[in-house]
């Protein structure tokens, strides 16, 4: 279950929620709010056309790479759950495990567990990169907040 809370009458709702549920039950209270659809879909259209104007790797690869080199600094610096498990068992592998790691069928949550402000600070880092290689991305503005 995962709930954001935005004002006093959200917690009064999740209050009589935790009151009525049986014992013993573990609460974790993140700040932020999580990723937006609007932002995963940004994300999948951005990974999609850097491979087609690219053509050195399939849009899976783009994905794996950004996830690795963009996301999960983010990741280590902001969760500390995060970053003991990759500290533990992924930072030490050569690149090319972790960049496995990243994408199907393994896929390690990265971006799944960012807030909004964290995938945004994702997605400014993925247009750097790929306008800065030339690529053109669509417009984060042209894209509606729901399908």
């Amino acid at each position: 279950m995962q709930r954001v809370i935005e004002n006093t009458g959200d917690i009064q709702n999740l209050v009589t929620l935790l009151r009525n549920r049986e014992l013993p039950c573990t609460v974790t209270v993140t700040k932020g709010r999580p990723r937006s659809t609007k932002q995963n879909r940004l994300q999948h259209l951005w990974v999609k056309e850097a491979a087609e104007q690219m053509g050195d790797e399939s849009a899976e690869e783009k994905r794996g790479y950004c996830k690795l080199v963009l996301g999960v600094p983010i990741l280590r610096t902001e969760d500390d759950e995060f970053r003991e498990a990759y500290d533990n068992h992924v930072k030490g592998l050569p690149y090319e495990s972790k960049l496995a790691c990243m994408m199907e069928p393994i896929d390690l949550p990265v971006t799944r567990r960012m807030t909004t402000a964290q995938k945004k600070q994702y997605l400014d880092a993925m247009y750097q990169h790929f306008a800065g290689l030339g690529v053109h991305l669509t417009d984060p503005d042209s894209i509606p907040e729901s399908a």
